[in-house]
């Protein structure tokens, strides 16, 4: 097996042709391999350990899932990869992600892995692995579970497979414990649930915290995750808010780590403004560590001029959040996310977490309607994906005519917009991207780069 099995958020393919049973196995069980030897030797090697383990000296390991037909299959799968390296399975069930990382550390385990393809579509699947400080694993660990997949598995003690008790209800307290004193009674929310892992955990918290509760997209058959519902098919939730006269609407995605929202006039509410809302209202309680917010080359430029008037630093990434969170532990800040909605505050918990970033929101709205959010005005966005041919995507993209044409309009519109051309990481396109003041000038600005990257791929 060639490197590289994980991509930037685990393991993922086609559930049962690329993510088969066995690979699930053998992953689970090279990772307890690794947490194992990590112990015995100490931080320094394999996976991170601290604690994690039963009172028989098993590393434990929690295994939870979203609502897809694969979990089952993949969750057995694991579960008997962890007992046959001599660990202890503890089954999550249905769990959004962020559960898991937040128990992970909490019951002071030595894993968790999470089966998930996040927003991808029903037939795909996933494995997410957790180290026991709730972080995702990094490349080094990744690579240590890589090379022991390719060494024969070693005969050693059979471990354990049980139910992980509470595991939803752990996790409600967690919520119930940040945001306790959040009051929304009275407060109408429509959740959109995506018919994935928050479709009783979302409801419940915000239920619990005296809101007047109603969901769609909350009845998982097994393949209707994502299935024209959740935050990347917005329009739905943006529909039923503006018809039902809601006070406000958040989409979650399939594994609930992250969210969008959408105001009771039925506007979206992106990624950008929920984070510019929420670095304003932790920095006015002084809880914005550093002073500063992550966030990736794709967030609205806007939110820069906002931050930058607000005297808040600003971050910027690669697309991803695994670089956000790494820029956030680099620079030692608490704030960061994507404009596709995952937010992360480790303040409250090591990785994005949808509900969490809802009621953060709506904690930093202070109890005044979305419809009145004020923290930044997004700028005329446009953006063209132009396909060719993958091997000539690089040399287009390096071209010193390209290159000159991004030069001329980055500066027309210095300190007033910006523009973004980059290669897709997933598919034979270069992205085409303008923001400026207006949206004749974007559309221009974006139509003149295209022509650019059209020229250099010689098409002109």
């Amino acid at each position: 097996m060639g490197r590289r099995l994980f991509g930037t958020d685990g393991v993922r393919g086609r559930a049962g042709e690329f993510l088969t049973a066995e690979l699930a196995l053998r992953v689970a069980r090279a990772a307890v391999s690794q947490a194992a030897a990590g112990r015995a030797a100490g931080s320094g090697a394999g996976v991170r350990a601290s604690g994690g383990a039963s009172a028989g000296g098993r590393p434990q390991v929690l295994i939870a899932r979203d609502t897809r037909e694969s979990g089952e299959m993949l969750e057995a799968a694991i579960a008997a990869g962890v007992s046959e390296a001599g660990g202890e399975a503890l089954l999550a069930g249905v769990l959004p992600t962020p559960a898991a990382a937040l128990l992970v550390r909490r019951h002071r385990l030595a894993l968790a892995a999470v089966i998930s393809a996040s927003h991808n579509p029903y037939e795909d699947n996933g494995i997410k692995l957790f180290g026991p400080d709730g972080f995702k694993l990094d490349d080094r660990a990744e690579d240590a579970i890589e090379a022991e997949l390719a060494r024969p598995a070693s005969p050693g003690g059979i471990g354990r497979v049980r139910p992980l008790e509470r595991a939803l209800e752990d996790y409600l307290g967690e919520l119930e414990r940040r945001f306790g004193a959040l009051r929304l009674r009275g407060l109408r929310v429509l959740l959109d649930c995506a018919n994935g892992a928050t479709y009783r955990a979302a409801p419940e918290a915000f239920r619990r915290l005296g809101a007047r509760v109603e969901t769609i997209a909350d009845a998982p058959d097994g393949r209707n995750i994502n299935a024209g519902c959740g935050s990347t098919y917005i329009e739905a939730l943006r529909a039923a808010v503006a018809a039902g006269g809601y006070d406000v609407g958040f989409a979650f995605d399939g594994d609930g780590d992250r969210v969008l929202a959408v105001d009771g006039d039925g506007e979206i509410v992106d990624g950008d403004e929920l984070i510019a809302l929420v670095a304003l209202h932790l920095r006015a309680r002084g809880r914005l560590r550093g002073n500063g917010v992550a966030v990736t080359v794709m967030t609205n430029y806007g939110f820069h001029l906002a931050m930058a008037q607000a005297g808040i630093q600003v971050a910027t990434t690669a697309v991803g959040d695994r670089y956000v969170l790494d820029e956030l532990r680099r620079r030692g800040w608490s704030l960061g996310g994507e404009q596709s909605g995952h937010i992360i505050e480790l303040g409250f918990g090591p990785s994005g977490d949808g509900i969490a970033s809802a009621l953060l929101a709506l904690e930093a709205l202070g109890g005044r309607d979305l419809r009145e959010r004020s923290a930044m005005r997004k700028l005329p966005q446009r953006l063209v994906n132009v396909r060719g041919d993958r091997e000539a995507l690089a040399p287009a993209l390096s071209s010193p005519e390209l290159a000159a044409a991004i030069e001329r309009e980055s500066a027309a519109l210095r300190g007033r917009g910006r523009v973004l051309v980059r290669a897709s990481g997933t598919e034979p396109l270069i992205r085409v991207m303008a923001e400026a003041p207006t949206e004749e000038e974007t559309a221009a600005a974006c139509e003149r780069l295209c022509a650019a990257v059209e020229a250099a791929l010689g098409r002109r």
